[in-house]
């Protein structure tokens, strides 16, 4: 329940309690004629009509309520007892009570701000038991031990172990070099003009096939072939350029 909606009807004002509150820090309506008994009955009875009872609004209520009681006895006591038992003037006590309507104003958004927080993550909980047997895949046991400090520091020795050196005998290691195949190339470009590709591969392993296209790039870069592909990935024809004519 918003305290806008708490209706007063008492001998000197009749109107909502916050707009009671704004004419009284105001000075418009003095405190002292003000029955905050009757506030507070009419505060019940709105109550006992909602039928349910809202703890944000009845706590902002109480406080507002209390922050009235005091400044009313400030402004009912003697001049003599005053001086010597309350160290706020009536005017200071006023800005007290707007000081602690202002403050419990900020907690209220600040509690607002959390709820909207808790309310963005709904669904997203950490849980505070473990997984039923059914939906596990290890033993609890089991997952406990993996977090043994012994076995952890085992685990990070063996991360800053040098590794041993790879067992590289199981890969072949080229039998054809790239200066024999120039060779071979060169060789074919000196009996013909052009040939196939697969001519100068004809019976070569894989490995040789790989060379032997690096040695065509090394004639293709020092100018002397080129090669003609009419296709993607249709046959090569390798041709031998002028200046390779020339020096055979």
């Amino acid at each position: 329940m918003l305290l806008a909606q708490l209706d007063l009807d008492l001998e000197v004002f009749n109107g909502p309690f916050d707009l009671l509150l704004t004419l009284v820090l105001k000075e418009e309506i003095d405190l002292l004629e003000v029955d905050l008994a009757e506030v507070v009955l009419a505060y019940v009875e709105h109550l006992e009509r909602a039928g349910e009872l809202d703890l944000e609004a009845a706590t902002e209520f109480l406080v507002l309520i209390a922050a009235l009681l005091e400044l009313k006895s400030r402004l009912m006591l003697p001049s003599e007892e005053e001086e010597e038992g309350l160290e706020l003037e009536p005017g200071e006590a006023a800005e007290e009570l707007l000081a602690r309507m202002l403050e419990y104003h900020r907690y209220r958004e600040a509690a607002e701000h959390l709820r909207e927080r808790l309310a963005a993550e709904h669904g997203h909980r950490y849980r505070s038991a473990p997984l039923p047997p059914s939906l596990r895949r290890l033993s609890i046991e089991a997952a406990e031990a993996a977090y043994d400090p012994e076995r952890l520091a085992r685990a990070i020795g063996e991360l800053l172990r040098s590794p041993p050196p790879l067992d590289l005998r199981h890969v072949r290691r080229p039998a054809v070099s790239v200066e024999q195949r120039l060779a071979h190339l060169r060789g074919l470009l000196g009996s013909r003009s052009r040939f196939s590709f697969e001519e100068a591969v004809e019976g070569a392993d894989r490995l040789t096939e790989a060379v032997t296209l690096f040695a065509l790039l090394e004639l293709y870069k020092a100018g002397e072939a080129q090669w003609e592909q009419e296709v993607p990935f249709g046959p090569i024809t390798v041709v031998g350029t002028q200046r390779e004519a020339a020096s055979s």
